[in-house]
């Protein structure tokens, strides 16, 4: 019986071959070649950059929305008793991670605080504190503040309450409108790069169309004709991937120390492990790109 197995050293010279006929046709179509590793690097350093946006809005957004409080506003002139009736009515609410009084006094003390230089204007009041007493309510589920609200309001000797669901709120309007306005930019930039890929493995195609024919002539699978082109594309898409990535990393380390050094408050995601699924997602999509780029335009030209 005879082997008809392919010896592994066959089949490293077969890649290899393919690897080079690749390089040759990407040298002698070099300016598609560089106009389609443009596209790719532009399109991923856009979809990164949009990636980072998103993921610290998010990330932005979880860490107020964690912060959430209640301030439930005490109407003046109750007693002890009345001010704890309400303190014992709120504690019995659902699914609440902390509880603190505030009365006027230590109202009044914050509120300087806050004022820092300017707690000169407080001496226009001639001594007389406005603050009301009030219960800060933090909430393990931030979900609950929005209802509390509503029923706090309802308890004899509570004025209002507030809280700050509505900044959250819009935060997530804002992020929702980077999310869906970055898919759309990403869908047509993906779009105009398989357009680019496709043209630049076409005109190669097409100049080797004679070769092509000739090697199906003697016998070559479409596998074997197909591979060079296939790894064209899929090489396109790597070295794109590669600027644009470097790209993303420099930007993303600039955004990183301006803000730590200017805007420390802000709770940016940090570079590490983030850049490394940010790093993989980008090289994964510019090798896709670039093998259906290659696919789509060897369905046209194998009819030889």
């Amino acid at each position: 019986m005879i082997d008809c197995e392919v010896p592994n050293s066959m089949k490293l010279r077969t890649f290899g071959y393919f690897v080079k006929e690749a390089i040759k046709s990407m040298s002698r179509n070099g300016l598609m070649t560089l106009a389609s590793i443009s596209t790719v690097a532009l399109s991923l350093f856009i979809l990164g950059v949009f990636t980072c946006g998103v993921v610290n809005l998010n990330n932005l957004a979880s860490n107020l929305e964690n912060q959430v409080e209640l301030s439930v506003y005490m109407k003046d002139g109750l007693t002890t008793q009345q001010t704890m009736e309400v303190g014992k009515k709120i504690k019995a609410l659902p699914d609440i991670r902390k509880l603190e009084f505030i009365n006027k006094a230590d109202a009044m003390k914050r509120f300087k605080q806050r004022l820092g230089d300017q707690q000169g204007l407080v001496d226009a009041l001639n001594g007389t504190n406005p603050l009301p007493a009030s219960y800060v309510i933090t909430f393990n589920n931030p979900e609950e503040v929005k209802n509390a609200a509503k029923l706090v309001t309802t308890f004899p000797g509570v004025e209002s309450a507030h809280y700050g669901q509505d900044v959250i709120e819009q935060i997530f309007k804002i992020t929702e409108v980077i999310r869906y306005g970055g898919m759309a930019l990403i869908a047509f930039l993906a779009g105009a790069t398989l357009f680019i890929i496709s043209n630049t493995i076409r005109l190669t195609v097409f100049a080797r169309r004679k070769e092509i024919a000739i090697m199906k002539y003697v016998g070559a699978t479409n596998w074997f004709i197909r591979w060079p082109f296939l790894i064209e594309g899929m090489l396109l898409g790597f070295i794109g991937a590669i600027i644009a990535a470097a790209c993303v990393w420099e930007f993303y380390h600039f955004v990183t120390v301006e803000v730590e050094s200017s805007l420390a408050f802000l709770p940016l995601v940090p570079m590490f492990p983030f850049f490394y699924n940010l790093g993989a997602i980008l090289f994964g999509v510019g090798i896709v790109v670039g093998a259906i780029g290659s696919t789509i335009s060897l369905k046209q030209y194998m009819k030889v």
